[in-house]
């Protein structure tokens, strides 16, 4: 399929991704929106243009959480109909005023978070993630916890603090006992690590009491964004006993914009790597075997820009390093009857291969501080983020003939406000 807008073949937003978020244009109030090559196209204006059914009175609304309501069906048809308006001779080719009107150059917008977020969970989903952390801390027989290859393990994560991609970071203030022999201090974060993930949506929720079946999950899931979990390891360290994360984790999570939905990502359906890890003692419980089981081909990379110099990748790795799926994730999300709603959203946690090179974390990049990162175009050294470092994560699948991107993850760190 092509498009009358002009881009080139290997865009990030072609006419076959249709992404949904939200925008903000000069001093208008936030507008839903797509994207394909350059162009923001607003919803808002579509709609009043009258060219959706009455279901498009959602893109009336700030945020998405409306049309994340409708369901699968209805995400599908507002997708075929907008392929249809800007595929090669579609209508809104020749309707110069509504192109002018519903058409904005990225560079004139401000992104949006694209929902209101209500809840947010984050998961630990990689297997060989959790293994490296494991061997960490415990040793490589104790690496995995009895539970993890039975369970999708996760803990609730703070929504409020969940920010678009190139909104700066603020480096946290926190407890933190560097010293075993002394008392803990209350000083800014000095081991700051990001965390590679991919994060879903959920369109339709559920009741509470009523949990989501592992082959209805997927008609719940919207769609996906890119994530960093930003993450202060001193503090937490000091902190996760014996409930888990808290203040080492709640102070910023960043996503990218744009929800790439699962309808685009249909065609990069693909066997999960990480199957060969699963014995037979260790099967799922019936309510987690999917009988469609599987994972998606999302390359993945994260870049690392020190103030003033140049960005370089230091971690590349894949989503079918992900050994727990989304729809599993959901799936036992809800089985005790835990209520979802439009717009909450859930993370796959740190996402990393096998190999070096593929890991999606400073932690296992420097092996707890231990390694120094050489940053080969600057010369510079890392075992931790420093201040005024950026942070940019990407992702992409490649079609026959087109790719599909999720856009920029990105955040720049700013030093610590002393209280």
């Amino acid at each position: 399929m092509k498009s009358w807008i002009n881009y080139p073949t290997n865009h990030p937003f072609p006419i076959q991704n249709i992404p949904f978020g939200v925008f903000r244009y000069e001093n208008q109030r936030p507008h839903c929106a797509t994207k394909i090559g350059e162009y923001v196209i607003d919803l808002f204006v579509l709609t009043e243009a009258g060219l959706f059914p009455s279901w498009g009175n959602c893109f009336l609304e700030p945020t998405l959480n409306k049309f994340m309501a409708q369901g699968k069906l209805i995400w599908k048809e507002c997708r075929n109909l907008l392929q249809g308006l800007f595929k090669e001779n579609g209508a809104l080719k020749f309707n110069k005023d509504l192109q002018e009107r519903c058409m904005r150059n990225q560079n004139d917008v401000q992104m949006l978070l694209p929902a209101k977020i209500g809840d947010y969970t984050d998961f630990y989903s990689s297997i060989w993630h959790a293994s490296n952390l494991g061997t960490m801390f415990r040793g490589k027989e104790k690496a995995l916890q009895e539970n993890w290859l039975h369970i999708p393990v996760g803990y609730h994560g703070r929504a409020s603090s969940v920010i678009v991609s190139g909104t700066p970071v603020k480096r946290p203030i926190g407890q933190i006992r560097n010293d075993p022999q002394k008392p803990p201090t209350f000083e800014p974060c000095g081991k700051l690590d990001f965390e590679l993930e991919i994060a879903f949506f959920v369109g339709n929720g559920n009741h509470i009491g009523e949990p989501i079946s592992i082959e209805k999950a997927h008609e719940h899931i919207f769609g996906l964004v890119l994530m960093n979990d930003w993450s202060a390891r001193d503090i937490q360290k000091w902190e996760y006993v014996p409930l888990g994360p808290f203040n080492g984790k709640n102070f910023s999570t960043t996503i990218s914009p744009w929800i790439i939905t699962m309808e685009a990502l249909e065609p990069f359906k693909c066997d999960p790597h990480n199957q060969s890890a699963r014995g037979p003692e260790k099967t799922p419980l019936p309510y987690l075997r999917d009988p469609n089981l599987h994972s998606y081909d999302i390359n993945l990379k994260v870049h690392l820009q020190p103030k003033g110099e140049d960005m370089e990748v230091i971690g590349k790795t894949s989503s079918r390093n992900l050994y727990w799926t989304f729809e599993q994730q959901l799936c036992h999300h809800t089985s005790t009857g835990c209520p979802f709603n439009p717009g909450d959203l859930c993370a796959s946690g740190t996402i990393s291969g096998q190999e070096i090179g593929s890991f999606g974390s400073m932690i296992e990049i420097c092996w707890g501080g231990k390694k120094l990162l050489k940053l080969e175009k600057s010369g510079q050294t890392r075992s931790w983020i420093a201040d005024g470092d950026t942070i940019n994560m990407s992702g992409f699948c490649n079609g026959d003939g087109y790719v599909i991107g999720f856009g920029e993850c990105s955040g720049v760190v700013t030093p610590a406000n002393r209280i």
